[in-house]
């Protein structure tokens, strides 16, 4: 019995994921793969925003972006929107000081604000498509719903990933794996921000110029 006893104990060695390997840092190659991702989103979008400004005179005979916007509609969009990076801001502050009460209440702002901002963006897509200014009545109109119907789409799927982050939150803590996906979301977030401000621009106030 004594013998077993002496014996040393066996550890078992967890083998090190690929992404975890080689002489750079976990954080510095996270942070390199996120950037890479948003320059190629905004890429994409670059192409979308092109091919808008070819096609925004094209209205075949319908209504154009003037006949359409409603400017205090789009500014009240364009708030809720710009406030929420505040919001999300003010979470990356309470995640870097691992504050669970700050990430919590700054999180929940910035699903509400951009539950705000998709539920006015629906509501524009509805009332445009019921007065018959679908995206297949003209160039201009397909040109429209594609770029800001990508942009919302990006707002959604920035919405769910938020939600997951907060439940890992609960579930794990403050890990340097969360913590580095937190900070990726708040990337992501500002880089939409940043876009919207774009299709404000280009899209809503070049309607009425």
């Amino acid at each position: 019995m004594s013998a077993v006893m002496d014996e040393p104990m066996q550890t078992v060695e967890r083998p090190i994921p690929r992404s975890q390997r080689g002489p750079v840092p976990t954080h510095v190659t996270t942070s390199y793969g996120m950037w890479l991702f948003l320059l190629s989103d905004i890429v994409m979008f670059a192409a979308f925003f092109a091919a808008f400004v070819v096609l925004r005179d094209h209205t075949a005979g319908g209504p154009a972006g003037r006949d359409l916007f409603h400017r205090q509609t789009v500014l009240i969009e364009t708030g809720c929107l710009l406030l929420s990076s505040f919001s999300c801001a003010l979470q990356g502050i309470g995640v870097e000081y691992r504050n669970k009460t700050v990430t919590y209440i700054a999180a929940a702002v910035t699903l509400a604000l951009g539950a705000a901002f998709m539920f006015l963006e629906l509501s524009e897509f509805t009332q445009m498509i019921a007065d018959g200014a679908g995206p297949g009545r003209s160039a201009f109109l397909s040109g429209f719903f594609a770029l800001v119907s990508l942009h919302g789409l990006h707002v959604a799927c920035g919405m769910l990933w938020l939600v997951v982050m907060l439940a890992q939150v609960a579930t794990l803590g403050f890990s340097p794996k969360v913590v580095r996906r937190l900070q990726c979301f708040n990337l992501f977030w500002h880089a939409l921000d940043i876009v919207w401000v774009g299709v404000f621009t280009v899209v809503y106030l070049g309607a009425f110029t």
